[in-house]
This record gives C-alpha cells, sequence and structure tokens, in this order.
C-alpha cells in the first residue's frame, strides 16, 4: 500500500499577503503526512516590474516574458516569494525547503514554441525527476516548488503553477497515494458565479462536458480541470479544487473518473 502524499497549488495573491500567507501557512503544517506545496506570485512579479519600468504583458492570462521580465520573476517567484514561504513553515516547525525546477534538476522543460504568439521564457513542462522528490519527503523535508523550471541548457524558463503542480503530482503518483488540491478565491468550482455557496461537489468527465457545453464553466476554469482530470487519468488518486481556507477539510470539488 503506498504512502499518502499530498501536492498542494495556492495561487500568488495568497502567499502575497501577510494574513493570508500566516493561515495557510497553519493549515498546510497541520496536514497529516507527506505534503509538496507549489506556490504562485504573479501580483508581486507586476509590482515589481512596474517599479523596475518593466511593462508586463497579459495573453489569457499567461505573462509573455521577455529577457527583462524573466529576471524579474526568477527574483521574485524563486526568492522574495518562495524564500517567504520556506521561512514561514520553518517558523512553524516545517522542515522545508526552497526549489526552481532547474534545483536537484527537479523539473526540466522545454521552451514553449512559437505558434500565434511568442510566450517569450516561458517553459512547457517535459519531465518531473519524481525520485529526487520522493528522497527529499522521506526525509520529512517539504519541497516549496516555485513556478520556474529549466531547459538543461542554462535557461531558467517561467512555468505555470497549475501546470507544475498537475505533473510534480502526475510523477509522484507512481510512488505515492497522491491527493492534488488546487487552491483558489472560491470554495469551489462553482455552478453560478454570482453565488458563491453554489459549489459543485463532484464532477466526472460528462457532467464537467455538459457544464462547459451549457456554458456554467468557462474561461480559465476550463484548463485547470482539464489539468485536473489529465491527473486522474494519470493515476493521481483524488484531484480536489477549493479555497486555500479549507485544506484541511478538503472540502470543494472533487474531482473523479
Amino acid at each position: 500500500m503506498k504512502e499518502k502524499l499530498t501536492v498542494i497549488k495556492v495561487g500568488g495573491k495568497i502567499v502575497e499577503e501577510t494574513e493570508t500567507l500566516n493561515r495557510l501557512l497553519c493549515d498546510f503544517s497541520a496536514l497529516p503526512g507527506y505534503k509538496v506545496l507549489v506556490h504562485g506570485g504573479g501580483r508581486s512579479a507586476t509590482r515589481i516590474a512596474s517599479q523596475l519600468g518593466i511593462e508586463s504583458k497579459m495573453v489569457n492570462g499567461r505573462r509573455i516574458t521577455d529577457a527583462e521580465t524573466l529576471k524579474v520573476v526568477t527574483m521574485v517567484y524563486g526568492g522574495l516569494v518562495n524564500k517567504s514561504i520556506v521561512a514561514g513553515l520553518q517558523a512553524k516547525g516545517i522542515n522545508a525547503i526552497g526549489l526552481t525546477g532547474a534545483d536537484m534538476d527537479i523539473i526540466r522543460s522545454v521552451k514553449r514554441p512559437v505558434k500565434d504568439i511568442d510566450y517569450g521564457f516561458v517553459g512547457d513542462v517535459e519531465r518531473v525527476d519524481a525520485e529526487a522528490l520522493a528522497s527529499l519527503v522521506r526525509r520529512n523535508v517539504v519541497p516549496v516548488l516555485a513556478p520556474l523550471t529549466h531547459d538543461g541548457k542554462g535557461n531558467i524558463l517561467n512555468t505555470n503553477a497549475d501546470t507544475i503542480a498537475g505533473e510534480t503530482a502526475k510523477a509522484l503518483a507512481a510512488i505515492f497515494d497522491v491527493t492534488l488540491v488546487y487552491c483558489f478565491e472560491k470554495k469551489g468550482v462553482l455552478s453560478d458565479e454570482n453565488n458563491d455557496d453554489s459549489v459543485i461537489p463532484v464532477l466526472t468527465p460528462d457532467l464537467f462536458r455538459e457544464y462547459v457545453t451549457k456554458g456554467i464553466i468557462k474561461e480559465g476554469m476550463i484548463p485547470k480541470l482539464e489539468n485536473s482530470f489529465s491527473a486522474i487519468d494519470a493515476g493521481v488518486t483524488e484531484v480536489i479544487i477549493t479555497s486555500a481556507s479549507a485544506i484541511r477539510e478538503k472540502a470543494g470539488t472533487v474531482i473523479k473518473k
């Protein structure tokens, strides 16, 4: 029987504000068993880029990462945000280590090819070294993964945090009984975007397609759910979409086959 492991992905807004970060770290610290934390940090990157006179360009919610922007996201994601989380966990008795994909060659990516849009230095995940991560968690060290990977040729690549969480969970599913939790500002996937209590408790592929056809599920939630079903298909035991304040209860929307 496989040991249980939880992969938690939290958005930048949660980890960039002192009050919400502290609550998250308390809840995360209380989770039983092995765990991995994946974080964003986009608002901080946008703010610091602006202070440096660098314009942030977004397309469909994804950051265009030119050479100057890459310097900013590397500093912010891999430094400021990541190390603040690690320090906060250490203060709560959790032995954590902050990593980018380049550290220990944990996550290798390929630079996204130019099609309709040139995203610049953005990576699409090619592989995750699950054994390297497992060697850390089995020593009760919690990996805290920044949304940065590398191409093996000396280049850091900005990489979507949802994707990193999903690919990490898939890779670790070969070794552990993995639950993947995507945290965002809502209580789960909503049937009515104007009613925060209209949480859809369970989503299957058939229900997902039905809700997309009816326009109930749309926009940015679609790729998040596609990632979730892909994780289930790859052996992840359970995917939950919920608010950061509910990770201990595992409330929200559960994704099932």
